[in-house]
């Protein structure tokens, strides 16, 4: 199957949730692609000590997942395209969930 998750919030236990389905899905043998939006943009400050929300997204790479992120929400934020959160289009979003058998939102 074939998995879209939308990330849009910046709260750290939502954040490592998301990360964990999307690594859960990968696991059990579906493609999983994950597109940020809004807050989720910020993903790379949104762990702490307790949501390990960089070595779940470093699983979530490992195993095979992509990420996408709004360049417009990005541009909103100053913040850069990186490896970890490059920079999409909403036609990007778009075309996740037209090729996601499923999509669900965090």
């Amino acid at each position: 199957m074939k998995l879209g998750v939308i990330l849009e919030s910046k709260d750290p236990e939502t954040v490592w949730n998301a990360l964990r389905f999307g690594v859960a899905g990968l696991e059990a043998g579906h493609a999983v692609h994950l597109f940020l939006m809004g807050g989720g943009v910020e993903l790379a400050t949104a762990g702490n000590a307790r949501y390990d929300v960089t070595g779940e997204l470093t699983r979530f790479e490992t195993a095979g997942g992509t990420v996408l992120a709004c360049g417009t929400c990005l541009k909103n934020r100053h913040l850069p395209s990186s490896p970890d959160c490059p920079a999409g289009t909403m036609t990007d979003c778009v075309d996740l969930v037209v090729w996601a058998d499923k999509t669900v939102t965090f």
